[in-house]
């Protein structure tokens, strides 16, 4: 039987450093970190969300302003308020709740934020220093599957990991990450030539490819580690669910994340880390 680790017990400890590290903040600097969340249009799953973040942000004490937009929004009346919030200097953090609505062009938007209060580290200029290995903003969820890792002492250096999915939000940052820890590192894909196997010779999975239960029992070996991104609705029970099949999975893993309460509260603490991050470079550069 595999050893559930908790990325929610795992925030809540990161949660509680936080709030101590933000009154110190406050106590130095004279004001705490301030994120601004931008939510465009009322789409269910983005205001759970953007929801999650306001309560994570009351929590640690890190102030929050949720701008809520009509989903008619043009492009340029977005970027006018991202462009406000760019010059606002007691805004640190600014994030754009994806998707946006098909009117709006996402990669131009992100580009316009200022890449110093980028806390999603989805800015070009955050992206190159990832992959230039230079200081910038990590993003969150791909952060907070390294932290999963190492917090029960899972070695990274010289294995082989197998990342399923290769999104710009996910998949291919955490494979850098990976790498960067001396991984080797396969990204698999829907254009995978016998991913069964890929899979089946893998020590650590990253399941992220947005697909319910699609990480069967046959794909993993045993003591494989198998990290769940995913968030989808079970098919049968209209539940949450991730993308590995975790009843029958479970007994073959050494370790294994769950859906909910794995990696999506460590995502949310990585958010609140990075603004932190934000907030202390901008009272440096004061």
């Amino acid at each position: 039987m595999a050893t559930i680790i908790s990325g929610r017990e795992l925030s809540k400890t990161k949660k509680a450093n936080m709030t101590l590290q933000v009154e110190k903040l406050e106590n130095k600097y004279g004001r705490r970190p301030k994120l601004s969340v931008i939510l465009v249009g009322d789409d269910p799953g983005s205001v759970s969300y953007v929801t999650g973040k306001e309560k994570a942000c009351h929590e640690i004490g890190i102030i929050n302003q949720t701008i809520r937009l009509p989903e008619k929004t043009s492009q340029e009346e977005l970027l006018n308020v991202i462009n406000d919030l760019n010059n606002d200097p007691l805004v640190d953090g600014i994030l754009i709740q994806l998707p946006l609505p098909k009117q709006i062009n996402q990669i131009f938007v992100i580009n316009s934020i200022n890449p110093t209060k980028d806390v999603d580290g989805f800015h070009p200029e955050n992206v190159a220093s990832l992959y230039l290995k230079q200081p910038g903003i990590v993003p969150c969820t791909p952060k907070g599957i390294i932290e999963v890792l190492d917090s029960v002492n899972i070695p990274i250096e010289g294995k082989r990991a197998v990342v399923i999915g290769r999104s710009n939000i996910v998949g291919l940052p955490v494979a850098k990450l990976l790498c960067d820890r001396n991984a080797t590192i396969t990204i698999a894909h829907s254009k995978t030539k016998n991913l069964k196997e890929v899979c089946l010779n893998a020590d650590i999975i990253i399941a992220a490819v947005g697909k319910a239960k699609f990480i069967t029992a046959d794909m993993v070996s045993e003591g494989t580690v198998v990290i769940d991104v995913g968030v989808n609705r079970d098919p049968e029970t209209g539940k949450l669910c991730g993308d590995v099949d975790f009843v029958n999975v479970e007994p073959k893993a050494s370790y294994i994340t769950k859906v909910p309460g794995g990696i999506g509260p460590m995502t949310i603490s990585c958010l609140m880390e990075n603004t932190i991050e934000c907030f202390l470079k901008h009272m440096e550069v004061k």
